[in-house]
């Protein structure tokens, strides 16, 4: 489990190593589906990975909030 604090560059590139993404450079305000095409087995990875990678436990009322990485980074800051 990783020491963390409100870090979008950190799940930017938890995701991007994941989904195998080519560019290291996205915008973490870009939008998950529309903007880099996230479907909804990838968001199901990435809740797994995340959950692993901080340690805790996102439910699906969060998981729907999740609109782009400092969406993500956000909700997972809450639960500090």
């Amino acid at each position: 489990m990783r020491e963390w604090g409100y870090e979008p560059g950190l799940v930017k590139d938890i995701i991007v190593k994941l989904l195998g993404l080519k560019d290291p450079d996205i915008d973490t305000n870009r939008k998950l589906y529309e903007g880099i095409g996230v479907d909804s087995t990838e968001m199901v990875e990435i809740r797994i990975a995340l959950e692993k990678e901080f340690g805790i436990k996102l439910d699906d009322k969060e998981i729907s909030k999740f609109q782009s990485i400092k969406d993500i980074a956000r909700i997972i800051e809450s639960k500090k």
